[in-house]
């Protein structure tokens, strides 16, 4: 069977979440970006803004420092 491409929900986050689950997720992922222009902001994809969570956790640990606490979450 031929792998089937994942569906990724492009709507808003505000729009999937919630207005105060988006908010959370923009703001845990402001915490841990180093980004000078990160993608937090609820109106793109809760995916996209996970990607940005997942991405920068791995970096700080990368490095050797020690992650924001945002990336225990």
């Amino acid at each position: 069977m031929a792998p089937q491409p994942v569906q990724l929900d492009e709507r808003p986050c505000r729009e999937t979440l919630g207005e105060a689950a988006s908010a959370r997720l923009v703001q845990r992922c402001i915490a841990v970006s180093p980004a000078t222009r990160p993608p937090c902001n609820a109106a793109n994809p809760c995916d996209l803004l996970q990607g940005e969570i997942d991405r920068s956790c791995a970096m700080w640990t990368r490095d050797g420092e020690t992650p924001p606490k945002e990336c225990a979450n």
